[in-house]
């Protein structure tokens, strides 16, 4: 039994979508459970229409949703001959107009994860109904129904008892009636019912779940690129391709920002010793990457993660006194209380300064949080670059023209807070 998961890019058209029907014929003979995002730029389009609804700007989020469930409508009839099977879509879609009818009393959050996770909703929907069209006879499984989360919601914390017990009793059944399963990444559910996300690119992380939980021999994640590489090609040229690493190596680029893994992917897969592929649903003769237990072999290239969009936050003791346990515990369990991950932190005599991803509204919070006892300065529209692997002067090239606004360097790791 293998696992494969299909990103938002690979859903994103119906020429697309046929490549993957593709891949999905040449394993016919074996028992599939594949995974699926939303289908292109869903998620963005989606989170506007939860700003503007907490906003109170219903309109604006209505046309926004409108605009998004008709191209999910138009990709639907491109697709399927059979327009009874666009009634779950519209059922979700009327579910959603209701939500965009009541104010909001909850926090943000909640709503994020109740209006966003239907992008994936929408997407399994309509690749169920088109595979089983095209003789890829499925069955559709609600994923909220079998991944347990506590109400962290953005960041849904497993509760993995539960979910196993949930794989025994409703997936494993499901495949004496088909080889073939198709489920949603990205959420799960509480006891209650209610949505609650994995995080952004929680994908990945859903298809490791299932693959461990459903002792899969291997998981694939099929993407718009030849394999893993060691940068992002959207921001630097002349990348290189990495044919095998094993899972330290890439938890280390997952921690550092990487978005080709989730970070809490590799987990669940070194847990039982399970490979995972990165493949290319393009071309699917490409042998893709391979990532697997430490052999100590691989030569890995410089690795290149660059985080745009970051604050870096420097506190000081208001009376000159030193940051001494007592003032890190206080800040440590501020960032904890806020969910607010530390990218980058340096600490000195009387001053603590890390790097955190910018969000307007934590960082609002946080301020308000350690006023009283500290001071604290806050610049923003900065960059996190972090090299492992560095050599020949590759941090400084990739530096050039930029402020150093904060450094890290141990010898297998720079990093550097830059400003433009």
């Amino acid at each position: 039994m293998k696992v494969f998961k299909f990103g938002g890019a690979s859903l994103e058209s119906v020429e697309h979508i046929h490549h993957v029907a593709s891949i999905l014929r040449d394993y016919r003979a074996e028992s599939l459970l594949v995974v699926v995002s939303a289908m292109g730029n869903t998620t963005n389009e989606l989170e506007k229409v939860v700003e503007y609804y907490y906003r109170r700007l219903r309109e604006m989020a209505a046309k926004s949703l409108d605009t998004l469930f008709e191209k999910h409508l138009q990709l639907a009839r491109q697709l399927l001959k059979d327009e009874t099977a666009f009634e779950p879509l519209r059922h979700l879609y009327h579910e959603m107009e209701w939500q965009l009818g009541e104010k909001p009393y909850q926090p943000y959050d909640y709503y994020y994860d109740q209006l966003v996770s239907r992008g994936e909703l929408f997407s399994s929907i309509i690749i169920s109904a088109f595979f089983n069209q095209e003789g890829l006879s499925n069955q559709w499984l609600d994923a909220r129904s079998v991944i347990r989360t506590d109400d962290t919601y953005r960041d849904g914390r497993i509760q993995w008892d539960i979910t196993q017990q949930q794989m025994n009793e409703k997936v494993k059944p499901l495949f004496e009636k088909s080889k073939l399963i198709i489920t949603q990444g990205f959420i799960g559910g509480m006891e209650d019912g209610v949505t609650v996300t994995l995080g952004r690119e929680g994908s990945d992380y859903t298809a490791a779940i299932f693959a461990n939980m459903l002792d899969a021999e291997n998981l694939s994640i099929w993407k718009d690129v030849d394999g893993l590489k060691n940068a992002d090609p959207k921001f630097f040229k002349d990348t290189i391709n990495i044919d095998e690493i094993n899972y330290t190596e890439v938890i280390e680029m997952a921690y550092y920002g990487a978005h080709v893994i989730h970070p809490k992917t590799i987990k669940p897969l070194q847990n039982k010793n399970i490979p995972l592929y990165v493949k290319c649903f393009l071309n699917k003769t490409l042998p893709g990457t391979i990532i697997h237990q430490e052999n100590g072999t691989a030569k890995i290239p410089p690795v290149i993660v660059l985080k745009k969009d970051q604050a870096l936050i420097t506190v000081s003791t208001r009376d000159f006194s030193f940051i001494t346990e007592e003032n890190l515990s206080k800040l440590y369990n501020v960032f904890h209380a806020l969910k607010i991950k530390l990218n980058l932190m340096q600490n000195g005599a009387i001053s603590f300064s890390c790097c955190i991803d910018q969000n307007a509204e934590k960082i609002e919070k946080l301020i308000k949080s350690l006023y009283p006892d500290f001071t604290i300065s806050c610049h923003e529209g900065l960059e996190l670059l972090t090299i492992r692997h560095y050599e020949n002067g590759i941090a400084d090239k990739l530096s050039a023209s930029k402020c150093i606004l904060l450094e890290q360097k141990s010898p297998q790791t720079i990093q550097r807070v830059l400003k433009a």
